[in-house]
């Protein structure tokens, strides 16, 4: 069984992922970073240069490899869950826990991360947040088997919420 964080940036996957790695004694895997090394370019220069489709190619190969394996924890990049084919694979070994924050909180952790190209080009980063975000909570709340809201909450506590979801299936 594999753990599987989705949500927005800025919900605190990797910093959850690196404590769960560290806790469990399994492997930390991230979409996004394994997009990154095979491509040996940044995500805005993926972006730039091939586009978001040949990105969320890169990003379906890496989910089904990823899903293929046992105790990883997998830290998703945002757009994972818009492929329904991802959202498959990742669930067949995996429990997927959607990490979720307020615009106000997601804006606070991300207003300065340079490694994102604008998902929507013309809006403000507030805006550009809500806009995605409307978008895709639908497919969020559908993908995961587990929500956990990360607004106010100690990381130590979001780790004890996940690790109390999922202490049968570990055993």
């Amino acid at each position: 069984m594999n753990i599987v964080l989705i949500g927005y940036r800025g919900t605190g996957k990797s910093t959850v992922g690196k404590v769960l790695a560290t806790r469990l004694g399994w492997p930390l895997v991230s979409t996004d970073a394994e997009i990154v090394r095979r491509a040996a370019r940044s995500v805005p220069e993926i972006v730039a240069q091939h586009g978001w489709e040949y990105f969320r190619d890169l990003e379906s190969t890496v989910c089904r490899e990823f899903s293929a394996q046992d105790r990883l924890i997998i830290d998703t990049g945002g757009g994972a869950i818009l492929r329904q084919e991802n959202v498959v694979c990742l669930k067949k070994t995996g429990m997927l826990f959607w990490l979720t924050a307020s615009v106000e909180t997601i804006a606070s952790r991300i207003g300065r991360d340079t490694q994102r190209p604008s998902l929507t080009g013309t809006k403000s980063f507030v805006e550009e947040i809500e806009e995605v975000l409307s978008v895709r909570m639908p497919q969020y709340r559908e993908a995961a088997d587990r929500i956990v809201s990360t607004d106010g909450c100690a990381i130590n506590q979001i780790v004890e919420t996940i690790l109390s979801s999922i202490q049968p299936e570990t055993k």
